[in-house]
Order: structure tokens, then C-alpha cells, then sequence
């Protein structure tokens, strides 16, 4: 006798795997990068320069994070309009995370597309970054990003922009573990979700920190830990003593 699944099942399914892959993937591999700007603008540089030169990049934009992330954004918004949150009756932990879950994904939804129309293709006008993106424009993108983080409320919203990021996909992969049967029983799953809060934590400590260092030496550490690293030659020095 064959298995039938409901359409909405195969929707739910389907938006769960493009959180983890390959969006998942692609926050990873951009939080990494955007690391790199501990070490001055010419190794950022060069990283942006590096993805620039991936083959076929074009088609790996589109079908590897366009087409997901649309799918994953708009099925997102989707599930959190059906959403029924009980807190008021049941103030549960988990509870809140779900409602979390739902909060961080409509404004992802937003932050998302203003990123994309910002630094990726430039196209907000009275902005630094307008007719100036960082794509096509590798051996600049330290000082676009710089420029953009020089506003305040640029800033914040960025920082704002990771954190809830890191939340959504670190508590994702908690959801993913425990729906598709990875993690079994209650004393797994509170661990598992330690873990994961755990994970959200750091990679917002990560990219807030890679954020900062666009426009503060280092970033959120002493300066004297970039000092260190100027002598191993990790880091670029500048000719004014910052990076």
C-alpha cells in the first residue's frame, strides 16, 4: 500500500531542509568570511575577491540561496500567519521559543531583503552603499561595509539583523532534529536544546563581533589581542596602528 502525504506536509518538510541546507550552510560560510575582517581590509578584500571567482557563481546565487531563501522566507511568513501562540495560557519555555521562532523569521523576512538590496546590488537610495554594492566591487568591499557601519542605525540594525539570525537557525536545528526523529526522548532533547542555544550564542557573538570590526580595530576584543596578532603577521597592521 503506498504512503500519501499531504501537500502541507511536504511544504513543511521542504521549508525545514532549506533552513539547513543550504541557508543554513551559506550563514556559516558568511560569518566566516565576514570574520575576516579582524584582519584589515586587503584579507577581507581578498575573500570577497575569492567568491567572486567561484565558477559558475551566478547559477550557485540563484539556485543554491535566491530560490531558497525566497521559498524559506515566503513559506516562513506563511506558517506564522497559521500560527497560535499559548503563552498566555502556558508560559512555557518552549512556548516562547516558538514564538521567537516566528517573531525572528517575519523580520528576517524584511531584514533579509533590505540586506540584498543594500550591500548586494546597492539599490537604496541616500545610503553609501546606493550605486556602490559590494559585488563587482571586491578590492573596495572592506570600505563599503566600513561606510554603511559608520551610521548608527545602520549598525544596529545589522547587529539586530545576526542575532536574530543566529536564534532562527540555531533553534531550527533543533526543531529539524526533533521533528525528523534525529533526537528521541526528553532528556536528549533538553540537551539538544542547551546545545543549540549554546550555538545561537556564538554565532551571534561571532558576527556581532565581525561587524564591529569594520569600523573598530579588532572588533569586540582588546586591542592588544590584534597587536599580538600584527607581530605573528596574522593580521594586517595599518600604518596608523589600526587595522
Amino acid at each position: 500500500m503506498a504512503i500519501r502525504f499531504s501537500n502541507t506536509f511536504l511544504l513543511r518538510k521542504l521549508h525545514q531542509i532549506t533552513g539547513i541546507v543550504p541557508l543554513g550552510i551559506f550563514f556559516f560560510v558568511h560569518m566566516f568570511t565576514n570574520s575576516k575582517s579582524m584582519s584589515g581590509a586587503k584579507v577581507f578584500n581578498d575573500a570577497v575577491g575569492d567568491i567572486h571567482h567561484i565558477p559558475y557563481l551566478l547559477f550557485v546565487e540563484i539556485f543554491g540561496i535566491f530560490l531558497p531563501l525566497i521559498f524559506h522566507s515566503v513559506y516562513g511568513v506563511v506558517i506564522s500567519s497559521e500560527a497560535r501562540p499559548n503563552i498566555g495560557n502556558y508560559g512555557y519555555g518552549r512556548n516562547w521559543f516558538y514564538i521567537f521562532q516566528r517573531v525572528t523569521g517575519v523580520f528576517l523576512f524584511f531584514f533579509i531583503f533590505f540586506h540584498l538590496l543594500n550591500l548586494r546590488f546597492g539599490l537604496i537610495p541616500g545610503l553609501d552603499s546606493y550605486g556602490n554594492p559590494v559585488a563587482g566591487n571586491s578590492d573596495r568591499a572592506f570600505t563599503i561595509v566600513a561606510a554603511e557601519f559608520k551610521n548608527i542605525g545602520i549598525l544596529i540594525l545589522y547587529i539586530l539583523g545576526i542575532l536574530a539570525t543566529a536564534w532562527h537557525l540555531a533553534y531550527g536545528f533543533w526543531l529539524f532534529a526533533v521533528d525528523w526523529g534525529i533526537v528521541i526522548g526528553e532528556k536528549a532533547q533538553k540537551y539538544a536544546l542547551y546545545a543549540c542555544i549554546g550555538l545561537a550564542v556564538f554565532l551571534g557573538a561571532v558576527g556581532v563581533n565581525a561587524a564591529i570590526a569594520f569600523i573598530e580595530p579588532c572588533g569586540l576584543f582588546p586591542k592588544a589581542f590584534c597587536s599580538e596578532l600584527e607581530k605573528k603577521q596574522i593580521v594586517e597592521p595599518n600604518k596608523k596602528g589600526k587595522f
